[in-house]
């Protein structure tokens, strides 16, 4: 067995952003404007472009729309619950 690798956890492989084509390259370039690099939590969209360009959607409108919360407070509880679901990304 390779080190990290449990055969028993579901694998899901990762398109790389020198291998990614068509919806899926515009999607990690507007990925890449946003963040100068593609997220892992992206790249596990990659499989369902428009997937990703939905949850892009939902996400921009969740931490820049209109809200009662600062842009600040909305990330601290982004890193709260990341840390509540034990997620390290």
């Amino acid at each position: 067995m390779r080190l990290g690798h449990n055969p028993r956890v579901p694998h899901i492989r990762l398109i790389h952003e020198d291998e990614a084509t068509g919806a899926l390259a515009e999607q990690y370039r507007a990925a890449i404007g946003r963040a100068g690099k593609v997220f892992n939590i992206v790249k596990a969209m990659c499989h369902r472009p428009a997937v990703l360009e939905r949850s892009m959607e939902l996400y921009k409108e969740v931490m820049f729309g209109p809200s009662e919360l600062s842009r600040a407070e909305r990330e601290l509880l982004a890193v709260v619950v990341s840390r509540a679901n034990d997620c390290h990304y």
